[in-house]
């Protein structure tokens, strides 16, 4: 295990926003996570679990202890276990995510092709239940394999263990930094049909006669994906960013009908799509928009992506105060108008 200090985390984020890690560890097995956290122990420091960096706002101080990358590597795949007739896939915690959908793709397997296109890694996926056009990745996870920190154990957590809800899983609530993911079992449907339940892909395919396979489904998510800057494509200005900024808020039946009374009296009508209604939630990009932040708002160094309301994006040298003024700003105004409060999506490091 190679132990770095003062480690540049910008580089390692697509934000690319923040300070160094004081001290510095990328993990490529079981054995040097372990290793990793008994050092942090040893020295009493403060532990900060990296993977694809794609989901983070890191201070501009950096993070004061030690940071491991879990960089785990592998994809193996083998038959289920039960009569279900699914694929298991073996996919190390800090394999590609794009990538490994991009194998279950290819071996025709469906369940997580409307996730193509996500940066970051694999390992992040359940922390998160990291979803998108009508798919979640709780659908399709079978086991976590993780390291408990609380007493040195390697586990494996079935999949109603994870205690998975929207955007979050007990990896980030009620157990948050117990669990480090080593590796994630995946259940997929051998020769299954696309998932084309979400609004932008039924457009994308309309008037077409035969249903898209798996491969059509990934190149057509990641081309309406590309479309709203959440595709990382170098050079593209809007892409320095961590993503979808807020999480769709998840109503009760009451303040559902207060928002929607809202919006009537400026003459508004909520947006409707079947993906959200099922569960009363409301599209955090319409709030943001409708309270007076437009794509490509902002000035100097931070802004809102010209592509997508829910992106706040690093035009070149922001910081992270600069990013955080701004979602305070866009908080503020969202509960003003519209009586919700946003919660943030990305992991605030440091902070």
């Amino acid at each position: 295990m190679l132990l770095q200090e003062d480690i540049a985390l910008a580089p390692l984020t697509t934000f690319r926003i923040g300070g160094p890690a004081r001290f510095f560890v990328e993990a490529r097995s079981r054995t040097e996570v372990e290793e990793a956290v008994r050092l942090a122990r040893a020295r009493d420091l403060p532990l900060f679990i990296l993977g694809g960096g794609s989901n983070l706002v890191v201070a501009d101080a950096g993070f004061p202890g030690l940071v491991l990358r879990v960089a785990i590597p592998g994809i193996e795949q083998r038959p289920g276990t039960n009569d279900e007739g699914k694929v298991l896939f073996d996919a190390g915690a800090g394999e590609s995510w794009d990538r490994f959908v991009s194998h279950a793709v290819i071996a025709q397997c469906a369940g997580v092709e409307c996730l193509s296109g996500i940066p970051g890694s694999v390992g992040a996926t359940p922390v998160q239940n990291v979803g998108a056009y009508g798919q979640e990745v709780s659908e399709t996870i079978e086991s976590v394999e993780v390291f408990d920190r609380k007493d040195s154990q390697v586990r494996e957590l079935c999949r109603e263990a994870c205690g998975f809800s929207y955007r979050s899983s007990v990896f980030n609530t009620t157990e948050r930094e117990r669990f480090i993911v080593l590796r994630v079992t995946y259940a997929l449907v051998p020769g299954g049909d696309a998932h084309l339940e979400y609004a932008d892909l039924k457009r994308h395919f309309d008037g077409r006669e035969t249903r898209p396979n798996l491969a059509e489904t990934r190149e057509a998510v990641r081309h309406i994906r590309a479309l709203k800057g959440m595709l990382i494509v170098p050079g593209d200005p809007d892409c320095q960013s961590a993503g979808s900024f807020f999480k769709n808020p998840v109503l009760s039946e009451q303040q559902h009908e207060d928002l929607q009374r809202r919006a009537s009296a400026r003459g508004l009508s909520l947006p409707s799509y079947p993906a959200l209604e099922k569960n009363k939630k409301v599209s955090a990009a319409w709030l943001v928009e409708k309270s007076g932040f437009a794509r490509g708002y902002g000035f100097g160094r931070v802004g809102i992506s010209s592509k997508h309301a829910l992106a706040i994006v690093n035009r070149g040298g922001a910081t992270a105060a600069e990013v955080l003024a701004l979602k305070d700003q866009i908080q503020q105004r969202v509960e003003e108008i519209w009586g919700l409060h946003l919660e943030p999506e990305p992991v605030l490091v440091g902070l």
